[in-house]
This record gives C-alpha cells, structure tokens and sequence, in this order.
C-alpha cells in the first residue's frame, strides 16, 4: 500500500507520460516543415533510444539498482519484430501528418486501442469484453469519420489512412512487445529506439531524405527523448504503482492533448464533423480505460 503522498505523485507520472506523448503530433508538424518524415522519424527513435541509455548509463554510476530481467536470446524474434514494426509506424504516422490536420492524426491515434485489441483476438485468442468491444465499435466509428474528406462522395483522406495504418503497425508491434513486458524497461526503450532510429535512418539515406538544418535535428532529438523515451519511462513507473488500469485511465487524455495543442499551434479550423468524432471518440477511450481486467502495456 502505497501512502497518499506517493499515490498523487505516481499520478503526476501518468499524467507527464500523457502530456509528453500527446505532443509528438503537433510538435512534429512543425518540425515536419524543415526535414522529412523519413529523417524525423529517425531522430525520434534515436532521441528516445539515446536519451534512454544515458539514463541508464547514470543509474549505474549512481549504483542505482533495478534488478530488472534482462532480454534473453529466447525474445530475439519478437525484438526483431518490434524493431521492424517500429521502423514503418512512425513513418506511416509523419506521412499521415504531413497530409492531415495535427489534431486530427492525434484524435486517430487512439485507434491504436482497437488495432491492439483486435490482433490480440484474433492472433492471441484473448477475450475481449462487452465493454471493450463498445470501446472498440465507437473509436471505430469516429476514426471513419475523420479518415473522410467528403461525406457526400466517400473520398478518404489519405493522411488519416497514413495515420491508420501507423495505429495497425503500433498495434502489431504492442502484441509482439507484450512478450517482453517482464523484461527491464529501459532496456527495451533503449533496443527499439536506437534500432528502429537507425533502421529509419537507413531508409532516409537510400531515398536521400538527410537534408535538415542543426535546429531541427536537435529539437527532433529533443522531442524523441521526450515525447517517446521519457513518457514510457513515467508511464510505466506509475503503471507498477497504480497498476494497469489507472496508469491507462490517465494515460488516455494524450490524444486530447494532442489536439488542445494543435488547435493553439495552427489555428485549425474545428467542424462540426471533428466535433461529432471527438465526443465519440471520448466515449469509446472511457470504455476502453475502464475495460475489466485490463492487461494493456503502452509501448512507443
């Protein structure tokens, strides 16, 4: 039992881990202005992976001790499977967004907890609750409506079809991940963040996408470190205190976040359809975050 002091304070850690990830989207159209979604997607790995290791590096000269299971040759499949997941999400992500309102490919976001849960289904044969498939229908539901351009005629967005296909990536590579859930955290932030930072790289420098001034690259690093890196960090500290399903109750206004600062950063234009989507949307993250049991782990 935790004291009420503690309590609040892991609290405060869920929420950070929120506000930190919401701000990846708007924060990454900005800097998507100097550099492409390729190399940027690259940096963000490499912030958090880099970041991450420094931390690490500093526990263990502080004799700080963790005694955190480390990742065995046994994992070694799904750590490949995550790198190489973990490679085309972000892209499909920053592609989206170059292509979409910032506050719309933060509001689809969510629809990571419907491609998760539906491969956990259908691959994993977990069950899934009348609640969760409530939560499942609606996020559905309004990320059709903001993947549509126009109502009359059907046309799709091709940024929110981006951004869609990053939520099936993630949720692909959250499956594998779970594998390696009991394994020391950090290390698993570190692996996925400086290979799938390097992997993108590799993917920037054959299509020749390297082309960015210092600023940008340092403030991309910066935002990896901290949007990524540090937000899994504090969730999953407030997750071993608070436990599963209050870390994700708190952790789940990240995509409101998001769109709160993409409407402050570009002025954008709220419509009633994004309206309509985002009380659905916020219906469906309230089934999903009060889901019983819950056994969800936020991976980046």
């Amino acid at each position: 039992m935790i004291s009420v002091e503690k309590k609040y304070l892991y609290i405060g850690y869920a929420i950070l881990a929120a506000g930190l990830y919401g701000m990846s989207a708007p924060f990454s159209k900005l800097i998507l202005k100097e550099i492409s979604p390729y190399l940027l997607s690259s940096l963000l790995y490499l912030g958090a992976g880099f970041g991450m290791l420094t931390i690490d590096i500093i526990s263990k000269l502080s004799k700080i001790e963790r005694n955190e299971a480390r990742i065995t040759k046994n994992e070694l499949k799904y750590v490949i499977l995550m790198i190489l997941l973990d490679i085309a999400a972000p892209i499909f992500l920053l592609l989206g967004i170059t292509k979409s309102n910032a506050s719309t490919a933060s509001l689809l976001n969510n629809f990571e907890i419907v491609a998760t849960s539906l491969i956990a289904f259908l691959i994993f044969k977990e069950y899934i609750n009348k609640r969760l498939w409530l939560a499942i229908i609606l996020i559905t539901i309004s990320s059709f409506i903001l993947s549509i351009n126009d109502i009359n005629s059907f046309s799709l967005s091709i940024g929110a079809v981006f951004v869609l296909l990053a939520c099936i990536s993630w949720g692909l590579e959250n499956n594998c991940t779970r594998k390696l859930s009991i394994k020391n955290p950090l290390q698993v932030v570190i692996i996925k963040g400086i290979g799938s930072g390097f992997g993108a790289f590799i993917i920037a420098l054959v299509l020749d996408e390297l082309s960015g001034d210092l600023l940008s690259i340092i403030l991309s690093l910066l935002l990896g470190f901290s949007a990524f890196g540090l937000s899994i960090f504090f969730y999953v500290t407030a997750q071993r205190h608070l436990g599963a399903s209050k870390t994700s109750a708190f952790y789940a206004i990240a995509p409101f976040v998001g769109v709160i600062l993409s409407f402050i950063l570009f002025n954008e234009t709220i419509t009633y359809t994004f309206i309509i989507a985002l009380v659905i949307m916020i219906l469906g993250s309230y089934f999903a975050v009060n889901d019983k049991p819950k056994s969800k782990n936020k991976t980046i």
